[in-house]
């Protein structure tokens, strides 16, 4: 069964547009990116599919030179199926086994713009680091991830739940018991996470120890990768990094923490290979005076985050033991609880603050933290809103724990703010006595609303 995702628009944009290039579709290991393709070639007349680690016997087709129209017709004759401009999706898996098939996609657009191409692979970072060029310009990279929150209730069956959810406001909050639902279920996305093959299983069986097996068997296939990495980096640092990331999240990384005797500058290649393989995500600290934030970032402050919130908790059951206990508190914990343990509710409003952004570009994520010594104060996120920046703290109720966002907001002259909990939608003022009795202004966006963020933040500020 297919579940939908956001990224079948965008395709389906892409493949309808006259000025299209060919797309390079970019992510890590099994987040669904052949999946998408294979269901967007449904609606073409012709889907000619070549898997060059299935096949190798295709890559010789791309040796002696990248005349794209000989090697259209000679991909036509072995696959027995024809490639026409204009009713043909052509697909290049796992390209990173072919470098040459890489570089041939800069001459699609010239040579044969009425052919819809699409490229994947796994690795694919690391096969394009080492290429002089692979066609800037000519060709178009997408972005894939997880399924977010939205894609897993959708999975569900939960349309007219979202739908529900998607005409609340603070103005209207939802009924308590929609709003308990989706604390329910964003308690199971917590544990299930957003790896495609995970969520088929979870809605085949409601069962989460298979689910465990499943992302036990995913951290498997990505550790038998890191043998694979270009760059001489030790496997095991490897794992000692990835497991120190899952370990540190919610505080700013430190080197030390990862144990083993391993030299910083070790470390710090063992992280830039994680985040090419897109397992870490990193979120950088910014002075935060106006935007663009990344021209005030300071990357020697640096925040990562697991890509996936279910792997995380399989990453952390190889370092802290027995996972069961922390698998009864988050589905049975009170909501204060359960937001503040292990920062998980830190690592999901990150990732989904990310995975809602547009595929077309390579987004990023920032925190501010105030450097001053014995003066204390952290905005969990930082995002660019309308030329303006705003602050988004990810807190669990209403008391309290809001010192750092009234420091913040003093100090940049912000009136507005987000909150991300899981509290129902809302709207509350703060009285500034330090700063001539300012009012600040913070909305409430539950953690399994972050889809609709753009939309609380522009009627909130305009209104």
């Amino acid at each position: 069964m297919y579940f939908k995702r956001a990224i079948d628009i965008k395709l389906r944009e892409w493949a309808d547009s006259s000025t299209r290039k060919p797309i390079l579709l970019r992510g890590s290991r099994q987040v669904g990116k052949s999946t998408v393709v294979d269901n967007l070639g449904k609606s073409f007349e012709s889907f000619v599919k070549i898997n060059f680690e299935r096949q190798p016997e295709y890559n010789t087709v791309f040796s002696s030179n990248l005349d794209v129209r000989r090697i259209v017709s000679q991909l036509a004759a072995i696959s027995g199926k024809p490639i026409e401009e204009g009713t043909t999706l052509l697909f290049f898996d796992e390209i990173q086994m072919c470098p040459e098939a890489i570089m041939s996609l800069r001459f699609f657009k010239e040579e044969l713009p009425g052919l819809h191409v699409i490229a994947a692979g796994s690795l694919l970072e690391f096969a394009l680091e080492e290429l002089p060029t692979f066609g800037v310009g000519r060709i178009h990279s997408m972005f894939m991830y997880p399924m977010t929150f939205d894609e897993f209730l959708n999975a569900n069956g939960e349309d007219l739940l979202i739908k529900a959810r998607n005409e609340a406001s603070s103005e209207t909050p939802l009924p308590e018991p929609l709003h308990e639902k989706l604390v329910s279920l964003f308690r199971t996305y917590i544990l299930v996470g957003g790896m495609p093959e995970v969520v088929a299983s979870w809605v085949a069986n409601h069962d989460y120890l298979h689910c465990q097996e499943l992302q036990d068997d995913i951290l498997v296939s990505y550790e038998d990768d890191f043998s694979k990495y270009k760059k001489k980096v030790d496997p095991n640092l490897l794992r000692a990094t990835l497991s120190s990331v899952a370990f540190q999240t919610g505080k700013k990384f430190t080197y030390s923490e990862v144990g083993g005797g391993y030299r910083t500058n070790d470390i710090k290649k063992a992280l830039d290979m994680l985040m090419l393989a897109g397992l870490c995500m990193p979120v950088t600290r910014t002075d935060a005076n106006g935007v663009p934030l990344g021209s005030q970032a300071d990357e020697t402050y640096r925040k990562f985050l697991i890509f996936d919130s279910g792997i995380m908790l399989r990453i952390l059951k190889m370092t802290l033991g027995n996972i069961t206990e922390l698998t009864t508190e988050i589905l049975t914990e009170n909501t204060a609880n359960l937001v503040n343990r292990g920062q998980l509710a830190e690592l999901i409003a990150g990732l989904e603050l990310l995975r809602y952004q547009s595929p077309n570009i390579r987004s990023d994520l920032y925190y501010w933290t105030r450097l001053a010594k014995n003066a204390q104060a952290e905005i969990d996120y930082i995002i660019p809103f309308e030329r303006k920046i705003l602050p988004i703290e990810v807190k669990a109720g209403t008391k309290g724990g809001m010192k750092s966002l009234w420091i913040f907001m003093r100090e940049k002259h912000i009136e507005n703010a987000i909150r991300c909990s899981l509290e129902n939608f809302g709207l509350f003022d703060y009285t500034d006595e330090e700063d001539h009795n300012a009012i600040r202004k913070v909305s409430i966006c539950p953690l399994y609303a972050i889809s609709m963020l753009s939309g609380i933040a522009k009627d909130f500020i305009e209104n």
